[in-house]
């Protein structure tokens, strides 16, 4: 830095003081200020208060700028500003306090000289924590460049079932905000499937022996039209009247594979009240239609438990549906969603490129709101193409697909509305050793790199950044952290339905031993057989055979899913952020 020329304005005075506090300052304050953070990213092996070291470049950098006369206010600023980028988290209390309360001979200094003491002050006061763009966020590390599919072997019968699953409870008010939710209850009550006003619940009654409408086509059950029972369906225009299914949910339309779902409970429903019915002759319609409602409540919260969370664990111990174990503990049998619960539960990188249906491959503009797959292919070739076709892997980043992309992104927006603690927050909260560098969090060097570069401070890498970026535990998918956090939450949102206390766990309940036993013998592959013609096809949340490669034919029709017609990104968009 060059001396100074001798100035009789204020800002002559400033820009001596600024180059007499560098002399002063460059061998002992930067110094000590330096060498209690080593590395960014790094752990300290100082015995004293950590000190982040962004804080101590912001410092520094004001401390020691020499610029012309007429902008080192501004210039001080600046700096700050851009140092600040880097910083998501404001600093701990503990570092604020260390800082004031050393290095006093620097602080005489500062507030000797009124500028730099006011722009110091300024930053202070106005400095606001600015995160990496969510888009260039979202390009760089959540992106899919080449699908990678799951190690555990997760099928996309999987993918489906959560999603179709998890949405009788995440249901965002899009209206109010992502901070709301539109659902009555907070667990497995079955409104994705019964309706959850009960105006549309009664539309898709039949009143009669308990059963909900259907229809019959090709000798098989379906889900009735929404001509017929007149409930709110999301579909776009180009669907055609007599192409538009009515289930319980409006936006299961979306997709085959929640519409094969859709069709798989109607079927047990009506299936179940065919056994009431013949167990009670003397029932009427509301006992026989709200007992078998909580036989499938019993049904599912054991497929989820002993099907699907055991897949996902990989453990080789056999998961126990059985509620009777937590009779003699302190158990509270009610449950609430966090919207961190649904945040983490953002699993699109489940979803492939293309789906593989018997011998065609059909890509997203073919299969979004392609309702006639549903008759043209059956239940049961839909079954074994989604059984046999590999999903993505979760964690381990650059999995999420191009069509579902604006999803992701989209989360990352909600959660910092919500304003959503960071990643190592919640892995103090949920017991977990924070990460103490990047490439601790990624196990590599590129993303990690990438993840420094946008957010400068491991502590200030997001929840649901981190969640899809995390190295994967071994031959799975997903890493710590998701596991560890999104078990409690399911769990206890399972064991906690009403349905499981000592009040409510007898046969009498569930109609008698019969629909007892409905619940306990419950499993996917029974679902599945007890409800399709002709042979069953193997159901399972586990590919049983991957390919290397899919001989198909690129489906040359697009059936009711013109890609002309249909952006599937506008449309995932228009309709809801967790779909």
């Amino acid at each position: 830095m060059q001396i100074p020329n001798q100035q009789t304005s204020a800002e002559g005075t400033q820009e001596r003081a600024l180059w007499e506090l560098e002399k002063k300052s460059n061998s002992t304050i930067l110094d000590q200020l330096q060498g209690l953070v080593p590395q960014r990213g790094r752990p300290t092996k100082s015995t004293q208060t950590p000190v982040a070291l962004s804080h101590v470049r912001t410092v520094a950098s004001a401390l020691l700028l020499a610029t012309t006369p007429t902008n080192v206010t501004a210039r001080v600023q600046d700096i700050m500003a851009k140092t600040a980028r880097y910083v998501s988290l404001k600093p701990t209390p503990d570092t604020v306090h260390y800082i004031l309360t050393h290095f006093k001979g620097l602080w005489n200094v500062i507030n000797n000289i009124p500028f730099l003491r006011d722009a110091i002050m300024g930053y202070v006061l106005t400095c606001k924590t600015e995160l990496p763009d969510v888009k260039i966020l979202a390009e760089k590390l959540l992106l899919r460049r080449k699908f990678i599919p799951d190690p555990q072997r997760t099928s996309l019968m999987f993918a489906f079932f959560a999603q179709h699953f998890t949405h009788q409870f995440f249901k965002t008010d899009m209206k109010k905000g992502a901070a709301f939710t539109r659902a009555k209850n907070h667990g497995v009550d079955l409104s994705h499937i019964y309706g959850e006003e009960l105006e549309r619940q009664h539309k898709l009654r039949l009143f009669r022996d308990g059963k909900l409408r259907y229809q019959v086509l090709d000798g098989e059950v379906y889900p009735p039209m929404v001509s017929e029972v007149q409930v709110d369906m999301h579909y776009p225009p180009h669907v055609p009247e007599s192409h538009r299914f009515a289930v319980g949910h409006e936006a299961f339309g979306l997709v085959p594979g929640l519409l094969m779902y859709a069709t798989l409970w109607l079927r047990e429903h009506n299936r179940v009240c065919d056994i009431l019915k013949k167990e009670h002759p003397d029932w009427d319609d509301e006992r026989l239609f709200q007992t078998t409602r909580l036989i499938l409540i019993g049904e599912t919260i054991k497929i989820v438990i002993e099907d699907y969370v055991q897949h996902l664990s990989g453990y080789h111990f056999k998961l126990k549906f059985d509620p009777e174990i937590l009779f003699n503990q302190r158990f509270q049998y009610q449950n609430r969603i966090s919207s961190e619960f649904n945040t983490l539960y953002h699993w699109h990188p489940l979803m492939p490129e293309d789906f593989h249906i018997q011998d065609e491959v059909y890509s997203y503009s073919q299969f979004l709101f392609n309702t006639t797959m549903l008759t043209d292919y059956g239940i049961s070739n839909l079954v074994e193409s989604f059984t046999n076709q590999v999903a993505g892997r979760v964690a381990g980043g650059r999995n999420v697909g191009r069509a579902v992309l604006m999803v992701a992104m989209k989360s990352l927006e909600n959660s910092r509305q919500m304003r959503f603690q960071s990643l190592n927050a919640y892995r103090k909260r949920f017991n977990m050793k924070p990460y103490v560098s990047f490439e601790d969090l990624t196990g590599e060097q590129e993303m990690s790199a990438e993840l420094e570069e946008l957010y400068g401070d491991v502590e200030a890498v997001e929840l649901y950044t981190g969640l899809l970026v995390e190295k994967p535990r071994p031959n799975s998918i997903f890493g710590e952290t998701m596991v560890e956090m999104g078990a409690p939450y399911s769990l206890k949102g399972l064991l906690g339905n009403p349905i499981c206390s000592p009040e409510y766990w007898k046969p009498s309940t569930f109609g008698g031993r019969v629909g007892f036993n409905i619940v306990n013998t419950a499993s996917l592959q029974k679902l599945v057989c007890d409800n399709v013609k002709g042979p069953c096809p193997i159901a399972s949340f586990h590919v049983p055979d991957v390919k290397d490669s899919v001989q198909g034919t690129i489906n040359a029709s697009t059936a009711h899913s013109r890609q002309n017609e249909v952006n599937p990104t506008v449309l995932l968009k228009e309709r809801s952020s967790e779909l």
